[in-house]
């Protein structure tokens, strides 16, 4: 017998009792609406039970579970042990702190669940606003291209894809192979890692990344860049693009980008700034000479889940000539073709800008918080952010057992404990101890990083629920931790 022919109970995957999971999905909203209500009750970090860990070695379900359980599974072995990056004393990396109402729209963009990629659909038009108005932020021409993305790290990765086919149309039929020299990229020694990742991915290989040297405040040295471009060429390479950093991930530090506009143009190079979080600013009338040349890159990155503090994920990518991006992303395909009318008219597909064609509808939570807060508010908690950088920084000069390690030039503190008498490597021993106490001890989530051989104990502060007690907490703990490891 055909077994079409059998009848069969067809299921689906919406719950059979409407009303029991509106109930269970009630709890879940007000236990994370108390979760972050309450968040500086909580320590900012706790290392997750070897029980909690087994567990994630559970053998595949093969039968339901009720939904309640598997709700009561999330709060004792998932939420305990979150990252924490909500707390106001978490400063680790650089990682926004998120909102409660930027929670509320990704549920309801995961409600909608729809696909940003192509189509008649108001997500679509949604993310073109906030393109849009990213565009003005940064002062880029309402006819500039651009794309959101899962954060800066794509960002990045997609802007030098456009920087690399726009060097050669060659590239995209034939290959890096149809070019009669070696591509070259430039960018500071303090540039971030994700860079050398992209080039590797795009096929011009990390040694091909020409690390510039810094001067004293951690920018790039325009006249060794000048010099690596000239000594290129004369050795038959093909320099194609130089990288601005608009704060430096270790320290902050902004590259004198009008300066390396200038460098560009001189030698017909792609113009590209990270500012993964340090391009905000702009928004600052206090900074705009120093980041006003953003608006003369050909491509920026950059995140607004770091300091415009929205959930992750969401960062974006703006390229001046919006035909570039196209070119080098847009590929002919039947099933993807626009019509006139329908499901299928609409905007010119986001999957002829990018490299992805499933897309989430990230635009939604940028969307919502811009309009509910006003550009206005996030320029006052960055300027607050500044301000409490700035107080740190001043904690570390004025007390006698702490060393500020860098100047504060926007909102990275780089500072570490040092007694006296102790040699570097015993005080970076020393350091690196003091940073995992604070961790451990739930005070403080600070990360680390090397300058210069010294081991520092670093603050990014993009933290909207920051206080300045809790810098002093961190001065007086990071003492009194040293103190008491100093004597063992």
């Amino acid at each position: 017998m055909d077994t079409t022919d059998v009848l069969v109970s067809e299921e689906s995957l919406d719950p059979v009792d409407w009303s029991a999971l509106r109930s269970l999905g009630h709890r879940m909203l007000d236990d994370m609406l108390t979760y972050l209500e309450t968040v500086r009750e909580r320590p900012v970090w706790k290392k997750p039970t070897p029980y909690a860990v087994r567990r994630m070695q559970d053998a595949l379900p093969l039968y339901p579970q009720e939904a309640e359980s598997v709700y009561e599974d999330f709060l004792s072995q998932v939420l305990p042990y979150n990252v924490n990056n909500i707390h106001p004393r978490f400063w680790a990396w650089v990682q926004g702190s998120g909102t409660a109402e930027g929670m509320l729209a990704d549920m309801l963009a995961s409600g909608m669940n729809a696909n940003v990629s192509i189509g008649d659909h108001m997500p679509m038009y949604v993310e073109q606003q906030v393109l849009n108005w990213s565009k003005e932020i940064f002062g880029f021409s309402v006819s500039a291209g651009g794309i959101l993305t899962s954060g800066a790290s794509i960002a990045n990765i997609t802007a030098l894809v456009v920087a690399r086919n726009y060097f050669s149309k060659l590239i995209k039929q034939g290959g890096l192979r149809s070019l009669p020299g070696q591509m070259t990229i430039y960018g500071s020694s303090e540039t971030h890692s994700c860079l050398l990742k992209a080039v590797e991915i795009i096929g011009i290989g990390s040694d091909h990344f020409r690390k510039v040297p810094v001067d004293s405040q951690f920018r790039i040295r325009l006249d060794i860049l000048q010099k690596m471009v000239s000594e290129d060429r004369q050795a038959g390479n093909l320099p194609f693009c130089v990288v601005g950093n608009a704060g430096t991930v270790n320290t902050g530090a902004i590259d004198d980008l009008e300066g390396i506009f200038r460098v560009a143009q001189k030698e017909n190079l792609w113009f590209h700034v990270d500012g993964a979080f340090g391009a905000i600013p702009r928004i600052l009338p206090e900074f705009e000479d120093q980041l006003k040349w953003i608006e003369r890159a050909d491509s920026l990155a950059f995140d607004f889940h770091k300091w415009f503090y929205m959930n992750y994920e969401v960062g974006a990518v703006l390229i001046r000539d919006s035909k570039i991006q196209r070119d080098t992303f847009a590929y002919p395909a039947t099933y993807l073709s626009v019509h006139e009318k329908g499901l299928s008219g609409g905007p010119d597909p986001f999957s002829n800008y990018g490299m992805e064609l499933s897309r989430g509808f990230k635009a939604l939570k940028v969307w919502m918080l811009l309009k509910e807060h006003g550009l206005q508010k996030y320029a006052s908690l960055i300027r607050q952010n500044i301000s409490q950088a700035r107080y740190l920084g001043s904690l570390a000069e004025e007390h006698e057992e702490l060393e500020l390690l860098t100047p504060v030039s926007l909102n990275i503190v780089c500072y570490r404990y040092n007694p006296g008498g102790l040699s570097e490597a015993d005080l970076n021993g020393l350091n690196k101890e003091i940073l995992m106490q604070l961790q451990l001890e739930g005070i403080a989530a600070p990360s680390y990083t090397l300058l210069k051989g010294k081991y520092a104990l670093r603050v990014a502060i993009t933290n909207h629920r920051s206080r300045r007690q809790d810098f002093d907490l961190l001065a007086e703990a990071t003492c009194r931790i040293g103190r008491s490891l100093a004597g063992k």
